[in-house]
């Protein structure tokens, strides 16, 4: 089985629409990560191994300004920002790791959560002596910024997150999806003997099928300005994209229109642009008259 994360995002796009464009936009990205000519994930020059909560976490750097941290989805890994790491890096300093368990960052543990996640990327910030980040998070990475700031408040000025949600179930994640995961699921939960590549995409698996759980309560303590961003078709359904957006107080809502689930791919000039505009711009609360402008 390849890469979760990726499974996801092609399904989730191709299912909001046939054209050639969306096809070609997703082949051409396929492309690029594939022919070994993208230097991000494996650039020496870049990366670094930080020894964290008990295994070592790979992380590259690009660029100089206000740090930003960016965070891949379930089964992804640093180069699925193809597209947004040189364009942040133009004026920012990106931050961008591979998470636990993922990528280069190995972890032979049974265990894997999305708390355990946010709590990895809070050390390495501390690890690298940077006080607080704006955060892009996508898929699972926005679910784990999510998390980052209600866990770790102190270290996200702005979060923009893509594609998360707060539980597994039917309220969130629209059924084909579901249905076409959970047998994956299943048949790796009922060996008895998994080989370590089975036990590596347990874990993954069972983050995607049974987390994460994060009560209301906890989004209405983010502190932080927040960009809630969505396909209108994707994985997650718009209506609790919306319910994310509606808990955090301070927050501002962008469902992408013919898009599923990769809308750093196929929205990415427009996904940069917007989420960089959101980070360079105060965040401005619209009540009352503001309502008509």
């Amino acid at each position: 089985m390849k890469k979760i994360f990726l499974l996801s995002l092609i399904v989730g796009n191709y299912l909001v629409c046939h054209s050639q464009d969306i096809k070609k936009i997703m082949q051409d990205f396929q492309d690029q990560m594939k022919n070994g000519k993208v230097p991000y994930g494996n650039n020496p020059a870049a990366g670094k191994y930080y020894d964290i909560r008990g295994f070592k976490m790979y992380c590259e750097t690009y660029g100089e300004g206000q740090p930003v941290l960016i965070i891949h989805g379930n089964g992804g890994s640093i180069n699925n920002f193809i597209y947004q790491i040189p364009y942040f890096a133009q004026k920012y300093k990106v931050i961008i790791a591979d998470s636990r368990a993922q990528g280069k960052s190995k972890d032979d543990g049974d265990s894997l959560s999305y708390e355990m996640m946010a709590d990895d990327y809070a050390a390495l910030l501390s690890a690298m002596k940077i006080d607080s980040v704006d955060v892009i998070g996508w898929s699972d990475g926005g679910i784990n910024g999510l998390l980052l700031a209600i866990r770790h408040p102190e270290k996200v000025k702005k979060l923009a997150v893509t594609g998360a949600n707060l539980g597994p179930d039917e309220t969130a994640v629209n059924q084909d999806v579901e249905d076409m995961i959970t047998p994956m699921y299943k048949s790796i939960k009922n060996k008895s003997n998994k080989s370590a590549e089975e036990k590596a995409q347990w874990k993954l698996l069972h983050l995607l099928v049974d987390e994460p759980h994060i009560p209301l309560a906890d989004l209405n303590s983010i502190k932080c300005p927040t960009l809630v961003i969505g396909g209108d078709h994707d994985i997650l359904k718009p209506a609790h994209t919306l319910l994310i957006f509606q808990n955090i107080p301070n927050a501002y809502l962008w469902i992408l229109p013919n898009s599923g689930h990769s809308t750093p791919i196929v929205y990415k000039d427009d996904f940069n642009k917007n989420v960089d505009l959101f980070f360079s711009t105060p965040y401005r609360k619209i009540e009352k008259e503001g309502r008509f402008f």
